[in-house]
């Protein structure tokens, strides 16, 4: 499955199937949530929590495919992630693109 963020792919025919979307809101545990907090005083990556992010993205774009293959799509073009905060521990990624099938 071809994934990009550009709006159209250049040199192939094809048709848009409809936008997908894949999405999933994540937390980090209380004990690990108070080590970030007292990484903050010192400045620095919060490794833990950039860890976390990945995983959403990951796991958000793996639902999107997933749908995507249920439309029996060959490529997601115009893709975009989102982020918001739910609750001050928790965070939910959204993935979004439109999915098109070769002609």
């Amino acid at each position: 499955m071809k994934i990009v963020s550009v709006e159209t792919l250049q040199g192939v025919a094809y048709e848009e199937l409809g936008l997908v979307s894949g999405s999933t809101i994540q937390s980090k545990n209380m004990f690990s949530d108070f080590g970030q907090g007292l990484k903050s005083i010192v400045g620095g990556e919060l490794k833990s929590y950039t860890d976390m992010m990945e995983k959403a993205r990951e796991k958000a774009t793996k639902r999107m495919i997933e749908k995507a293959m249920e439309m029996n799509a060959d490529a997601i073009i115009g893709v975009r992630f989102t982020t918001n905060s739910i609750m001050a521990q928790a965070a939910e990624v959204l993935v979004f693109g439109t999915a098109v099938k070769y002609k």
